[in-house]
């Protein structure tokens, strides 16, 4: 009996959980994307029938499309793919922005420059910083686009001018 009343009290206790958190992220269904958008007619939303189509629709790469690009319903605010890519800019180009910006200039800088959100107004005073901090932006023996990457947000952060025209 104490078996029984021990399981009930769990499942109650378990049920009031789900309850609050559905009260505070109601359940509406698989996400975004085509799926989404074509069932969202459906009557019941969360009914298995409707979910799982919008599931299965959405398989096929719809939702992913639909979440980098955002289309389909769905939202995207960019900060988590605009870091990606700049860090995958400075994977690919690592040698040529190390020499650029021991240079203060060059194409592959200028590419960097626009992809951290530095405007082209702006750009000759981020090749300065870049020339002028060169040895601690790309630590010798430590040369990472990663560290890289991140030693220059630091950098602009604490710029006088770049920290308050720079987009990120």
């Amino acid at each position: 009996m104490t078996k029984k009343v021990l399981v009930l009290s769990v499942a109650v206790l378990l049920g009031l959980q789900a309850g609050i958190a559905m009260a505070a992220n109601p359940d509406t269904g698989p996400g975004c994307g085509l799926g989404k958008l074509a069932w969202s007619d459906y009557a019941h939303q969360k009914n298995i029938a409707p979910q799982v189509m919008m599931a299965t629709t959405n398989g096929f790469g719809s939702g992913t499309f639909g979440i980098s690009s955002g289309t389909s319903g769905c939202t995207n605010d960019g900060k988590v793919m605009a870091e990606q890519k700049t860090t995958l800019f400075a994977e690919l180009n690592f040698e040529n922005l190390s020499q650029e910006m021991a240079q203060g200039q060059g194409e592959h800088l200028a590419s960097l420059a626009t992809l951290m959100g530095v405007p082209a107004e702006h750009q000759a005073e981020f090749f300065a910083m870049t020339q002028e901090r060169y040895t601690s932006l790309v630590k010798t023996g430590e040369a990472s686009p990663v560290a890289m990457v991140k030693a220059i947000n630091s950098a602009i952060a604490t710029h006088p001018v770049l920290a308050q025209v720079s987009t990120r």
